[in-house]
């Protein structure tokens, strides 16, 4: 039984279509400096290799919006410009080409303010995020309602979607975003029940790699599972590629989407007489740009491990100084354990028709 995602209005932000029919959109922010040009488009480079589809960028002031003019032109994904305060450089990111914006109607400088800046996106059909966060809540919702509730935040993007409406401006994605989970899902849980934009999941400055992954997953895990969500990012204090990377085992678990290698492997016991942990984790490095679904298995028992492990399509078992190749549960061949990694290699790319370096 799968999920029956909410239907919500399909925008495009470049061309990647968001809500809809569209699949869930996976994307990240660079924690370069803008204004180097050369550093953000290594960066999202790399990003859009292991399945960024999207991409969003500080922009802090007039160097920022000119670096921009250049990484467009350069980069593969679509560019979304992250502004605060002052609408001038949403002005300037729309002319340098952006195809989203992410502003806070409510600290953008004013409504002449936020007129101009709906016009101009309206001009070039370049969709804007309503980024609604906890820590940055209005103070008079954050007075009446005793601090920043699900119940501020919502009304909090309710008042900003009803300005964009006033304009005639109906381009627009949603956020909520609040470091606490149950604050977090329990705001688009209501607003998703109050309109049919389509709504960015994220746990905002959830932390490190393994807290940071884990509140992310319950998160947005349980509004997807729910049939809430159309993009998401899992903010990380890591290195952003471990973000797409945590992304898609979300939506990967939820049966959601499908993209690259899925790696099946034991947490080790006494039993264990190989370095399985480090081989793993080469392993899954060496395979973080397959874009072909694959289930590869790495297991640290000769015995027990190919029936472990019988739903992978391939995969290595390690015992003293040896292991095997195994499909489907199946042995195929008996290795030295130095053999192992580099014929499992080989036998992915055989199967996914790339060469893995």
């Amino acid at each position: 039984m799968g999920i029956r995602r909410k239907e919500t209005r399909k925008i495009y932000v470049g061309n990647v279509a968001v809500g809809g029919d569209a699949p869930v959109v996976v994307q990240s922010m660079c924690n370069t400096d803008t204004r180097d040009i050369r550093a953000s488009l290594q960066q999202i480079n790399r990003l859009a290799e292991v399945g960024c589809e999207l991409i969003r960028l500080a922009v802090l002031d007039d160097k920022a919006v000119e670096a921009l003019k250049t990484i467009k032109e350069e980069a593969p994904i679509p560019l979304i410009a992250d502004i605060h305060f002052d609408h001038r450089l949403a002005l300037g990111a729309l002319e340098a080409g952006v195809d989203g914006l992410r502003i806070n109607p409510g600290n953008i400088g004013g409504e002449k303010a936020v007129t101009k800046v709906v016009q101009a996106a309206a001009e070039r059909r370049v969709p804007i995020r309503i980024g609604v966060n906890s820590g940055s809540l209005d103070k008079d919702l954050h007075q009446r309602y005793g601090g920043a509730t699900a119940e501020a935040m919502v009304e909090s993007a309710l008042r900003q979607i009803k300005l964009l409406e006033s304009l005639q401006f109906y381009e627009i994605k949603i956020s909520l975003k609040s470091s606490d989970v149950f604050t977090m899902v329990e705001s688009y849980r209501l607003l998703a029940d109050k309109v049919s934009y389509p709504l960015h999941l994220g746990v905002t400055e959830a932390g490190t790699l393994i807290s940071g992954t884990a509140k992310s997953a319950i998160g947005i895990g349980l509004l997807l599972a729910e049939g809430i969500g159309d993009t998401i990012r899992v903010s990380l204090t890591s290195d952003p590629i471990d973000e797409i990377k945590a992304a898609y085992e979300i939506l990967r678990a939820l049966k959601l989407r499908e993209r690259g290698v899925e790696v099946i492997s034991c947490p080790t016991c006494g039993r264990c007489e190989i370095d399985l942990i480090d081989l793993t984790h080469e392993v899954e490095k060496r395979l973080l740009r397959v874009k072909t679904p694959l289930k590869v298995a790495i297991m640290g028992c000769v015995v027990n491990g190919p029936g472990e492990a019988k739903e992978a399509d391939v995969g290595i078992a390690g015992g003293r100084g040896q292991g095997i190749l195994f499909k489907k549960g199946e042995i195929v061949e008996k290795l030295p354990e130095e053999e192992l990694m580099p014929r499992l290699l080989k036998e992915i790319s055989l199967m996914v028709g790339e060469e893995i370096i």
